[in-house]
């Protein structure tokens, strides 16, 4: 019989840590890991009005790349969870609740969809070896997360500034954390294959 978590590994995929196959503490420990990583890459700021620009979006798309679609999401669900129970692991440092109810929500809530779907693809071959796929599988996951984050802002402010104030200035940041993810990626499969 065919294991379920290897059945959805499609033959070529890169997922290199290959958690859902690993024992549960394991599991947890990296979803702890992961958490912290969101948090530093969060803390990498630059203020912007409504929404600043920080590494998140780097970091949730190399998770989902590295982890997988059910972890990666997993990790990521966790990580919102820590900043709803006020832990400063969201943006400049900031937790709570506020940060779920006001511009940057739409954001927020599309980061587990992202590293899921980034996971989804990695599992299916685009990220192993090569780049084109690898970067479109991260500009994916970067264009949905800009997509919901700015339809959500969209409903607060109105189209015309959400485009204005919430996707159009990430464009720039959304193509180069992409490229970086892809780097990491490639990175960590060529060491891999080096081990």
């Amino acid at each position: 019989m065919t294991n379920p978590s290897s059945a959805a590994t499609i033959h070529g995929a890169f997922v290199p840590l290959r958690l859902t196959d690993r024992p549960l503490a394991l599991q947890a420990a990296a979803v702890f890991l992961g958490t912290l990583f969101l948090a530093a890459s969060s803390w990498i700021e630059v203020p912007m009005l409504p929404v600043p620009m920080t590494m998140q979006t780097f970091a949730v798309t190399l998770i989902g790349a590295l982890y997988g679609w059910r972890l990666g999401a997993i990790t990521v669900v966790a990580w919102l969870g820590e900043g709803m129970l006020g832990l400063p692991v969201l943006a400049g440092g900031g937790g709570g609740l506020v940060h779920f109810a006001g511009p940057t929500v739409g954001y927020l809530f599309a980061f587990p969809i992202a590293a899921a779907l980034v996971g989804y693809l990695a599992e299916r071959g685009w990220t192993n070896g090569n780049l084109v796929t690898s970067v479109i599988a991260m500009l994916i996951g970067n264009a949905l997360i800009l997509t919901i984050g700015g339809a959500v802002l969209a409903a607060m402010i109105g189209v015309s500034d959400a485009i204005t104030y919430g996707v159009t200035p990430f464009i720039i940041g959304a193509i180069v954390k992409s490229a970086l993810a892809t780097a990491s990626v490639e990175a960590t499969r060529r060491a891999k294959q080096k081990a």
